[in-house]
């Protein structure tokens, strides 16, 4: 099995920089790769605490001018990966969130500051590092999406070029005028090229010129597909289908593993589950809830947005307490679905609370010590939480919707006999369906036998980033020789 070089560019990197689950999926592929005997260097902006935590930093490349200011390319390790750093303080010399402002409003320069990403990342490619020469560039979500623009409109050859869309719903829309400034020449803004609804597209772009198009499940791939599920791009990747491919998310097994996490309690595997009632037990007396053996606890750990469907569960939340449950919730997000679950929290003492924010031991100890979790998502495009609940013995309670509906087997009669369910689905994402979805929840977990055995099989179902890998190394193979034909 002969080796070649991926360069992966993103805009985030676990644990250094994380807002979601991309970071995540940076961070663990690597690994997951070399295993297939591909190797990645990762191009990443030099935020902070990337640039504070680079070991055996080498300058590699410097410009005086570059995008607004002076800028160097750094190679070095940070948190264990090989990466790729642009240093390039007025761009990314800022503290806290990667893409807005401490008033939550994007940065105004996002533009050029992801442009700059794609634009370093298209060099690279052609050869800017003396005896680099990756086959393929893996441009991650938006703020990469101009790489494959660039490739296309410098005419270089070379590396071949892999767009991953991890949340169709972010697309980087940007003034026209900007065309210029981000190195882009003017017959690329046309509906064939890098305009998008009168706006520089940067995903749209990707989109458009990428060799391959890859997004995080084949349900998803084909929702983005359709006038709905595509978000104003479903006829371009309608027409792209050909080159277009769902590729599950993998859950990094060295950062959730049950067995040795030092954020539970008590820690267990296999068909082990009887100490996760210690992790539940600390969950309870952390949020203040009551004590109750009998009592089902349901668990979020979320974005709380519409998207999410996190306004059904507030509005579910009576039928919730009906059937007897209790409800923790970690997350952040839209301000009226914060301020309705903190109100719940308040009016109903004991039996639901909620944390706003997000905290990476709590969120472990969550998924190890609630019995079921909700995830009432209108679009999801993979989901890594549901994938932790299996690991960790967490009942999903899912919307059939996206990698959700890939990676959860319902718990119907038929499932259960052949000992295969993991937990519950329910469509369409509506109020009525969801509350069914949690009486159903609440009934299973009536019967003891039944519910450990979904728990089991949640806990033995592989969802490590091997068989994702292996698609990924294969696809990248094939790439990487058609353009040696």
């Amino acid at each position: 099995m002969s080796q070649f070089d991926v360069l992966s560019v993103a805009a985030e990197i676990y644990p250094l920089v994380k807002t979601g689950g991309l970071g995540d999926v940076v961070a663990a592929l690597p690994g997951a790769l070399a295993a297939e005997g591909i190797r990645v260097r990762t191009l990443v902006p030099g935020y902070p605490a990337i640039l504070g935590a680079l070991d055996m930093a080498e300058e590699v490349h410097a410009y005086a001018e570059f995008f607004g200011g002076p800028a160097r390319l750094l190679a070095g390790t940070a948190a264990g990966p090989d990466l790729f750093v642009l240093d390039a303080p007025h761009l990314y010399s800022r503290e806290g969130n990667p893409y807005n402002q401490p008033n939550g409003q994007p940065w105004p320069d996002n533009a050029r500051r992801f442009a700059a990403l794609a634009r370093i990342g298209a060099s690279i490619g052609s050869g800017l590092i003396s005896g680099y020469a990756p086959s393929i560039l893996h441009a991650h979500d938006w703020q990469a999406g101009l790489l494959p623009a660039y490739r296309y409109y410098d005419g270089t050859e070379g590396a071949r070029s892999v767009m991953t869309i991890h949340n169709l719903a972010y697309q980087g829309q940007f003034p026209p005028q900007l065309l210029g400034s981000l190195g882009l020449p003017a017959n690329s803004f046309t509906i064939h090229g890098v305009e998008y609804y009168g706006t520089i597209g940067f995903l749209k772009a990707g989109l458009r010129f990428a060799d391959r198009i890859t997004t995080v499940s084949p349900s998803y791939a084909l929702e983005i597909q359709t006038e709905v599920g595509g978000m104003g791009l479903g006829g371009l990747l309608n027409r792209r289908a050909d080159v277009l491919t769902g590729i599950v998310n993998g859950l990094d097994e060295n950062v959730w593993d049950p067995a040795r996490d030092p954020h539970l309690a008590a820690n267990f595997g296999g068909r082990r589950t009887a100490p996760r009632s210690q992790n539940k037990a600390a969950l309870r007396s952390y949020f203040g809830l009551a004590e109750d053996d009998r009592t089902l606890l349901f668990g979020v750990v979320s974005r709380l947005t519409w998207l999410k469907g996190h306004d059904l569960l507030l509005a579910a939340l009576p039928a919730l307490l009906a059937e007897g449950a209790q409800l923790a919730v970690l997350g952040s997000g839209e301000a009226g679905i914060e301020a309705g679950f903190r109100a719940a929290a308040v009016a109903h003492p004991g039996r639901i609370a909620c944390e706003i924010g997000y905290d990476e031991r709590l969120a472990h100890l969550l998924q190890g010590g609630v019995d079921a979790f909700l995830m009432p998502s209108r679009s999801e495009p993979c989901g890594l939480t549901q994938l932790a609940a299996l690991r960790y013995g967490a009942v999903p309670v899912v919307a059939r919707v996206g990698g959700l509906a890939d990676t959860v087997v319902d718990a119907d009669p038929e499932a259960r006999g052949r000992a295969m369910g993991t937990g519950i689905q329910f469509a369409p994402t509506t109020l009525s369906m969801l509350e069914g979805a949690m009486r159903r929840a609440s009934s299973l977990y009536r019967q003891p036998k039944v519910w450990r055995q979904l728990q089991i099989n949640g806990m033995t179902t592989e969802v490590s980033w091997r068989p994702s890998a292996r698609r990924y190394a294969a696809l990248f193979r094939e790439l990487a020789s058609e353009s040696r034909a």
